[in-house]
């Protein structure tokens, strides 16, 4: 995580991410329980588009849900 901020009523978190060498914007609202992946260039949208379940199951697992403590 490079980047997080919060506006200012909570509705929307913002995340700047990188995976296997590709950025990308992330927002999560957490009053809907959703959240999106926007690239920031076109080899980020080219690796999306092509490994679309493995970048879900590594976005939810690593910054949209929290980790349980114990």
């Amino acid at each position: 995580m490079l980047f997080n901020m919060k506006s200012r009523n909570k509705s929307v978190i913002k995340k700047i991410i990188k995976i296997n060498k590709h950025k990308f914007n992330l927002e999560i609202y957490p009053r809907i329980i959703c959240w999106e992946i926007f690239p920031h260039d076109y080899n980020a949208a080219l690796y999306a588009f092509s490994n679309k379940n493995k970048l879900n199951k590594q976005v939810e697992i690593n910054h949209v849900y929290q980790k349980e403590t114990k």
